[in-house]
């Protein structure tokens, strides 16, 4: 089975803080977001593959939940998975959790849509994209 990737890490800074101390939501999207960018490149041949067939992909729907408070000062980890590939879309899992003790924090759900980049809408996968990515398929429950 394929493993979780870590494709994040970061620094709760104090200006990331809200008014009662702890991290604000829009900088669990930025922690998110930079993680979901850094997931291509831990597939060997992604970008390479999606440059060829004309296409990229794009964010249709994130899903998120916050499960413990984030305070500044503290380490955070994100580690991705794929979790589902559908015909024109594919879903990856993300879970950010505290570096030191490895208390989960939040996961995200985040669904990509493949997108041809001339006609500028929504395409099917390339097949040579989805045999990569079936290799890379977790479990949510296999964390």
């Amino acid at each position: 089975m394929a493993k979780w990737m870590e494709t994040h890490r970061c620094v709760v800074h104090p200006w990331y803080c809200d008014h009662i101390g702890h991290m604000n939501v829009r900088f669990y999207g930025h922690f998110f977001d930079d993680a979901g960018f850094h997931i291509w490149n831990m597939v060997t041949g992604a970008h390479e593959t999606m440059k060829k067939n004309g296409v990229g992909v794009v964010v249709a729907k994130t899903t998120n939940d916050f499960l413990h408070e984030a305070n500044a000062g503290e380490l955070l980890i994100i580690k991705s998975g794929f979790t589902r590939l559908g015909n024109k879309s594919l879903t990856y899992t993300q879970r950010m959790t505290n570096a030191e003790n490895g208390t989960l924090i939040a996961t995200q759900e985040a669904v990509e849509v493949f997108f041809d980049l001339k006609a500028r809408k929504s395409t099917d996968m390339p097949n040579e994209i989805r045999k990569i990515l079936k290799e890379r398929l977790v479990s949510i429950n296999n964390y």
